[in-house]
């Protein structure tokens, strides 16, 4: 009997491969391993996995060895090739991006699927394409280059009430933003606090059995914001001229703005179809997470249109908070700007079609209207695009990380966070450590470093900002 409990599901977590190798390792637990704790038997058949060559002649685990590199070598013809050079591409403040990043980003430039690419000023280390990172493919949509989060967005209401009125009121604004607001990751309304929405009724979730499961965590979750960096929060935007375009007037408005993405919904769909990516197309390692779908492919096409529905959910769950906040304070909106990122977008590139993936980018093209956050105490920027080629009609979605969530809690106090918070005259409600203005980078260089990308036409002043306060993620 396996007396540490550990079972095949365990080690496809850690990357053993369906079949043999599970199957001798298993074995391998039982005998040579009883008595040993749970942590040194994964300990040891992770080096075996990371190595197996090295366990090749090992009395007992040569056989778990074996049957790895077995699999290694049957899966060799399948392997996609990557080019030996990628393709050029731009990078926008350099000087502020982790080298992580750039790596990341030199892998994907050699996808065979690559037309071209740029990295945002806000860049750091993600899964498969970095945060900050853009990315034209011809034909072939990569899940992990747009992300989990899917169609994570920025929406922004500019109301008539001045900035006076929410000071003299505050303590209104908090209570009505504490009750129409849920955070964290499995957070939903219930009961008569339900919403409704169009989205709900889309014929796409129906599409396949897969999706329409999902429909009722779509529910659910519906007019919700998930963990991590997402937020609603009110400030004061200030319009320095006069907006032709928005038809608002130059001074000080109060504004509402939401940060959030398609929930659990888009998370178990970007999950589903990474899988299914992985297993049809078969990169080098470095380049796994960048694995692709033809669009030409059922499931290339299946993934699209469930990007896309996640996408209008995302819009939908943002729609309900500010039309539900709008209600509570009782203000009249002059303006309504909305902008995603973590998609993909068929564009035309020097004359073709391709796949632009915006992973953590903000749409820029000539005159698109965009929003780019700080932090809880650092502006945001409401800007225009300039349609920058070199940038692929991109600019950065925020300020960007630069602390990692683990190095933030262990660097950051809550006497220096909350001294912060004071010094900038911001209440908070909810969040932790790991989102502590000190670990995003000065948002003023990063929009120094886009000023051929964007047109700045307003600033907005965070002055109370709900996030969720349990350390739950979802971004």
């Amino acid at each position: 009997m396996n007396k540490q409990n550990i079972t095949g599901e365990d080690l496809k977590a850690i990357g053993y491969p369906e079949g043999k190798a599970i199957g001798n390792a298993l074995r391998v637990i039982e005998k040579l391993f009883d008595g040993a704790s749970r942590e040194l038997v994964m300990t040891k058949l992770q080096q075996v996995l990371e190595n197996p060559k090295g366990f090749t002649e090992h009395t007992s685990l040569q056989s778990v060895a074996n049957a790895l590199i077995e699999h290694e070598n049957s899966l060799s013809d399948d392997l996609i090739s990557l080019n030996e050079t990628g393709k050029p591409y731009k990078i926008f403040g350099a000087d502020h991006i982790e080298e992580g990043a750039i790596s990341q980003m030199e892998v994907a430039m050699k996808l065979p699927v690559t037309v071209a690419g740029a990295l945002m000023p806000d860049a750091h280390q993600g899964y498969g394409l970095p945060i900050g990172g853009v990315l034209a493919t011809h034909n072939a949509v990569i899940p992990y280059g747009v992300g989990v989060d899917i169609g994570c967005r920025m929406a922004l209401s500019v109301y008539d009430i001045p900035e006076s009125h929410f000071l003299e009121n505050a303590s209104n604004y908090k209570r009505e933003l504490i009750a129409w607001t849920k955070f964290g990751a499995g957070a939903g309304w219930h009961g008569k606090f339900r919403a409704e929405h169009g989205v709900l009724d889309n014929a796409t979730f129906g599409m396949t059995p897969f999706v329409k499961n999902l429909h009722n965590k779509a529910y659910e979750q519906l007019g919700s914001s998930g963990g991590g960096n997402h937020f609603v929060e009110f400030g004061i935007i200030a319009f320095e001229k006069d907006d032709v375009k928005l038809n608002i007037k130059k001074g000080n408005y109060l504004a509402l703005l939401t940060h959030s993405g398609s929930r659990g919904f888009g998370a178990t769909i970007a999950g589903h179809y990474t899988k299914i990516a992985k297993d049809r197309c078969k990169l080098p390692k470095e380049a796994a997470n960048l694995a692709y779908l033809d669009m030409n492919s059922a499931e290339g096409q299946e993934y699209w249109l469930a990007m896309n529905l996640a996408g209008d959910y995302a819009s939908a769950c943002h729609e309900v908070i500010h039309d539900r906040i709008t209600r509570a304070i009782g203000g009249n909106v002059l303006a309504k700007v909305e902008n995603h990122h973590n998609f993909a977008w068929k564009e035309i590139w020097n004359g073709e079609e391709v796949i632009v993936h915006r992973k953590g980018a903000t749409p820029a093209s000539k005159d698109v209207m965009g929003i780019i956050p700080g932090s809880m105490t650092a502006p945001g920027f409401l800007v225009r695009g300039k349609g920058e080629a070199d940038a692929i009609n991109s600019a950065s979605h925020g300020a960007g990380r630069q602390m990692s969530r683990t190095q933030a809690i262990k660097s950051i106090t809550k006497n220096e966070m909350q001294k912060m918070l004071k010094d900038h005259g911001v209440t908070l409600i909810g969040a932790g450590l790991d989102e502590a203005p000190m670990a995003y980078k000065n948002i003023e260089t990063v929009m120094a470093s886009q000023k051929d990308l964007v047109d700045v036409v307003a600033k907005f002043t965070p002055k109370m900002v709900r996030m969720a306060d349990d350390g739950s993620r979802e971004d």
